[in-house]
């Protein structure tokens, strides 16, 4: 008999058959035939002659100045040191289309101490690499960046004890 068949030991694949009232085993959600193609519905007149949209222009941001990996290891070895001999305590990074600025600070709540700044499209008059004080004054200018930090960077001092 039909009910005999259904036991809640089957997988529940073979609980998705019912009962016919004449006792016969009917499928539910039976997968259709692969002889059966999907029917495509045409499309109306009016759908095929319009025109098609082109895509807006993808605009990419110019790109930024930034520091390299050298470059900012160096920046930060002489922020460390200074930081070590408590005359830094703080500083920031900026980056905009024709610069990158390394600014060091005394106190947060300040201007900045001093700002290194990197200008690619000075290479070939000025110097790209350039220290600024605090007032505006363009202290060292230069293309080795160890050379124009120089100005800053203190030589280390032999203390007598």
């Amino acid at each position: 008999m039909a009910t005999d068949m259904m036991t809640s030991e089957q997988p529940a694949e073979d609980k998705q058959t019912a009962h016919a009232p004449s006792g016969d085993i009917v499928a539910i959600n039976a997968r259709p035939s692969r002889a059966i193609a999907p029917t495509i519905a045409p499309m109306p007149p009016a759908a095929v002659a319009a025109p098609l949209q082109t895509p807006a222009p993808i605009t990419s941001t110019p790109p930024r100045v930034s520091f390299d990996r050298r470059e900012l290891n160096t920046l930060l070895n002489l922020y460390g040191r200074r930081v070590a001999e408590g005359e830094w305590r703080d500083y920031a990074i900026d980056f905009h289309k024709d610069r990158a600025i390394f600014s060091v600070f005394r106190r947060t709540s300040e201007a900045p101490l001093y700002r290194i700044e990197k200008q690619p499209r000075l290479e070939r008059k000025q110097g790209a690499w350039s220290v600024v004080s605090a007032a505006g004054l363009i202290l060292k200018r230069g293309n080795d960046l160890s050379r124009v930090l120089a100005v800053i960077d203190r030589p280390l001092r032999l203390i007598r004890g």
